[in-house]
């Protein structure tokens, strides 16, 4: 008797009924449903997904800086007294702050220098913690994980464009070097969700937006659907931040209004990591360089 046509058997007969019942395999195959819809209704502002999660992304650094001009007074008072800054340090540090995310943000916009620009934002977001005496406040901390990991991502789509320099020599392609940036981004954008997550009271929507964007942050960061996974972060995260960090509705001589304000436009920033990410697809390259390859 022969058993190769069973349907339980590990034959010719068993292997698509094992497939299409595998979890993991329908999950795929709904998802690829979703990333399809997802690509035809966006096809209209694909060109401009890049431009705009760059200009996210640095949108936090300008609002910072616009921020210290027009409150120049209770900046200096603020490090002066507290921070203990002695006078003439504190203007210089203020001063270098502006220009430096000014310069750098537009730099980061037109893709001019995009090393130098994101080196210098890393640095003012590392020399800011220690300023402000933030660097060890977990919720600053978490969020600023996932602004450097927008970085990055810009980073990582700046060098679809760039040529080897030193040509003969040994050293890691530039689509590897897209892969580990943007494998590195996709980690640390995830940090802001995780800072939701365990801070505020708790609710039983705070409870289901929690398990879906944990999940969605965990497909993210391990590539599994990625630009679908992205994209839902995108649409949740916006809605939230036009919920929460609605600083629009609070009195401007509110004490919250400008922490409302500082979340509301880093949460800008990290969703335009994530944009960049949807731009984004297997081996780190963009969808107009996936198209130019095949």
């Amino acid at each position: 008797m022969s058993y190769g046509q069973s349907p339980y058997a590990p034959g010719l007969g068993g292997t698509s009924a094992g497939s299409s019942e595998n979890p993991l395999e329908k999950l795929r195959e709904y998802t690829s449903k979703v990333e399809d819809l997802i690509d035809q209704y966006t096809q209209p502002i694909k060109p401009h997904l890049p431009a705009l999660g760059r200009f996210l992304i640095v949108v936090t650094f300008l609002e910072d800086a616009l921020r210290i001009v027009t409150q120049w007074s209770d900046q200096k008072y603020y490090l002066q007294r507290h921070r203990h800054f002695p006078w003439g340090i504190s203007h210089i540090f203020l001063i270098t702050n502006v220009v430096v995310m000014i310069a750098a943000s537009l730099a980061v916009i037109t893709r001019r220098y995009p090393e130098q620009s994101v080196g210098a934002l890393l640095g003012v977001v590392i020399v800011q913690g220690f300023g402000y005496g933030l660097i060890f406040d977990l919720n600053f901390f978490l969020r600023n994980l996932s602004v450097i990991g927008g970085l990055l991502m810009v980073l990582s789509d700046s060098l679809s464009s760039k040529k080897t320099i030193f040509a003969g020599l040994p050293s890691i392609s530039e689509t590897d070097r897209k892969i580990y940036f943007q494998l590195a981004g996709r980690v640390l954008l995830i940090f802001l969700f995780i800072g939701f997550i365990i801070q505020g009271s708790w609710s039983l929507a705070r409870v289901i937006v929690s398990i879906f964007g944990f999940g969605a942050c965990v497909m993210v960061a391990v590539g599994f659907k990625a630009r679908w996974s992205a994209s839902f972060l995108v649409l949740l995260l916006s809605v939230f931040n036009l919920l929460v960090n609605n600083f629009w509705t609070v009195h401007s001589a509110h004490p919250s209004r400008d922490f409302l304000r500082y979340d509301f436009f880093q949460t800008l920033s990290i969703v335009g990591g994530l944009l960049l990410l949807v731009n984004m697809g297997p081996g780190g390259l963009s969808v107009d360089e996936r198209k130019k390859v095949t």
